[in-house]
């Protein structure tokens, strides 16, 4: 769904490195949309004073000290919902009734966050449109 495409910024053929990786990814005749939506990385900017990356939509990192390592995440994040037609989103449902189980089977739950007091949960799922649907058509309060 997704090419991520990490540099070392400071080896002295990095550019040769980028153009290299480029031919053999074309090479392999991949679907465009994958090489237009990679993710290029550029690390060990810790190495490099006040680096800041020259080419556009690159992310500058640093994975020994994890500087901008919260933006890949957000960036890889976005771009994965993106391709695969998902969406991140929290509901709220009923403990006592099918909700929580359905959306176990039928989407990736990543919090469950429960409300004692009311008998009810908070769940954040990444979810598709089409099952999203469902769940609104088998659960529509």
């Amino acid at each position: 769904d997704l090419i991520v495409h990490v540099r070392d910024i400071t080896h002295p053929e990095t550019i040769l490195q980028k153009a290299t990786v480029l031919s053999v990814l074309k090479n392999l005749n991949l679907p465009s949309h994958l090489l237009d939506s990679m993710v290029e990385v550029h690390n060990k900017v810790d190495l490099i004073e006040s680096y800041k990356p020259t080419e556009e939509n690159a992310l500058a990192i640093s994975a020994l000290h994890g500087h901008g390592l919260e933006e890949l995440k957000q960036e890889i994040e976005k771009k994965i919902l993106t391709a695969t037609g998902k969406k991140i989103l929290t509901v709220n449902v009923n403990l006592e009734g099918p909700q929580l189980s359905w959306l176990y089977k039928e989407a990736t739950v990543q919090e469950v966050e429960v409300v004692p007091e009311d008998g009810t949960a908070r769940v954040k799922v990444i979810i598709g449109t089409s099952a999203f649907g469902r769940y609104k058509n088998l659960f529509p309060s």
